[in-house]
């Protein structure tokens, strides 16, 4: 088989606290079947993880070391569910034989990416209505592995980079300076550098558009405003209006207009972005005025709206339709091109649309306690805020899919309910929490569990590598691979231990 070598503390509560029979049953499910076709019979070449011993050797891998100790008991005290059939999520792209194959050749934890998943993702952008042109620019700060860039490299896609060390790490990966724009909430030391290479920069406050114009005077540049308005579901998602720090404050015009007088500057791209919302109305106006903005910069002809498009990881929760959202877009470029004579073309920035249902994490219960009867049965996974923050973070849900270790197929009706928390110690790791609650437990209806089986993790292929607490609790990273059609390719190998520390530097002799 191929194999891709590398490139380049708050305390949780529980809702309805009052005894079992008032426990939360607030839950999104999944009752579409998992496909069921056969998994590769290659051979998996390399990747397997291991623990670092005291001499530098490699051991076994941590699923490897688990299972060996594992007990064949079943689950702890599986909290009853009702006698209706309730629905439980099933597998987005893998089979239980696939999700197994991973866990025995590279270990768990592991996320894997489906090639095909992210390649009609791509295709999708790709037909965003415009009018006069348009540039699908990847959010590559939802997951910046190399061979991810180079897939959507490969479709046509261009990069938007979030700091400049993002823009080498494209680089690196074969993408061309030429094709990335940074906007950054820190303008790097070396951006003329960039500059020279051919990155594209928008000056996302005044101070960066003075530093710029003093490194860069006489060039072309991007101008990312505020517009004074944002959308998203909570502060942490919302990157538009006044408590939002991103951007240049649309009131702040004259300013910047003198900024690009003093150095000559021209302004050839406004950009404007307003958070994780799809509203076709929100984005329409934001539109109009990104395109007032545009009026007073006669050198404008690209005008960026961002990204942020909403991806339902569960049943309930509704995802972008960007036919809908861009269409009335098309009619406010070509009034403007009616009122103007310029025919502006378009940028958009989708990450989330492009990676969050196009990856899982294979992980591995590697415990269950109970606490008794008016308590809870928890599954202890060998994953948690370590490779997956969202939960902890946002209160977000991901479909969670019990795969046993001795069968062929999954669940599809509730069997149990469990609470699912990470390896961390630290009580915020939650991985089952109430939605958009992340202090709150959630027992979520799932197949029947035991200690040794896997729990596949959907929905986690946007700001989930990119955006974990790496090393916490000394966790080296965990394994990447892609799974291009029935062929497993390792993307990223787990690290090693050791690799964690090794920049550190002792102190001097004789201070201790």
């Amino acid at each position: 088989m191929q194999v891709l070598t590398r490139m380049s503390q708050p305390t949780a509560r529980v809702a309805n606290q009052q005894g079992p029979t008032k426990r939360s049953t607030r839950l999104a499910v999944n009752a579409t079947p998992a496909s069921q076709a056969p998994a590769s019979s290659s051979a998996f070449l390399s990747g397997t993880s291991g623990f670092v011993t005291t001499n530098g050797t490699s051991s076994i891998s941590r699923v490897q070391h688990r299972a060996a100790s594992l007990s064949p008991r079943a689950a702890l005290a599986d909290a009853p569910v009702q006698a209706a059939a309730i629905a439980v999520e099933q597998l987005n792209f893998l089979t239980p034989a696939m999700a197994q194959k991973v866990a025995k050749d590279v270990g768990t934890p592991a996320y894997v990416y489906d090639r095909a998943t992210l390649e009609r993702q791509a295709d999708e952008t790709l037909t965003f209505p415009n009018a006069f042109g348009l540039t699908v620019r990847y959010a590559m700060k939802s997951s910046p592995n190399a061979a991810i860039l180079q897939i959507f490299n490969k479709k046509g896609l261009h990069i938007d980079a979030s700091s400049g060390y993002e823009c080498i790490r494209a680089m690196e990966a074969g993408i061309p300076a030429s094709h990335m724009s940074l906007s950054s909430q820190e303008l790097p030391s070396f951006f003329a550098e960039l500059v020279s290479k051919g990155v594209k920069i928008n000056a996302c406050s005044l101070n960066q558009l003075e530093r710029y114009g003093m490194e860069c005077p006489g060039t072309k540049v991007g101008l990312r405003f505020n517009p004074g308005m944002g959308s998203g579901g909570n502060t942490k998602t919302n990157v538009g209006g006044t408590s939002s720090s991103f951007g240049i404050w649309h009131e702040l015009l004259p300013e910047c207009q003198a900024i690009v007088a003093k150095y000559n500057l021209t302004v050839e791209r406004i950009h404007t972005h307003i958070g994780s919302g799809s509203d076709p109305a929100v984005w329409q106006k934001v539109s109009g005025m990104s395109l007032d903005l545009c009026r007073q910069f006669p050198d404008v002809d690209t005008l960026n709206l961002g990204g942020g498009y909403k991806v339902g990881r569960m049943k309930h929760e509704k995802s972008t339709d960007l036919q809908l959202i861009g269409e009335p877009v098309v009619g406010e470029f070509q009034t403007f091109a009616k009122e103007t004579g310029r025919k502006l073309r378009l940028e958009i920035e989708p990450g989330t649309f492009l990676l969050a249902n196009s990856a899982c994490i294979v992980s591995t219960i590697q415990d269950m306690v109970t606490t008794g009867e008016d308590g809870y049965t928890f599954l202890k996974m060998d994953t948690g805020m370590t490779e997956l923050l969202r939960p902890s973070l946002y209160g977000s849900q991901h479909p969670l899919v019990v795969v046993q270790k001795h069968g062929n197929k999954v669940a599809s009706t509730a069997e149990a309910r469990y609470v699912v928390v990470g390896h961390c110690c630290e009580s915020g790791d939650l991985i089952s929490p109430e939605p958009d609650q992340p202090e709150t437990l959630q027992q979520r209806p799932m197949g029947k569990a035991e200690t040794g089986d896997l729990v596949v993790m959907e929905g986690a292929g946007a700001y989930c590598a990119s955006m974990a607490t790496k090393h916490y609790n000394s966790f080296p990273e965990a394994a990447e691979v892609m799974l291009d059609g029935t062929q497993l390719h390792l993307i990223r190998k787990r690290q090693e231990v050791h690799q964690i520390w090794q920049n550190e530097m002792p102190l001097p002799l004789g201070t201790l």
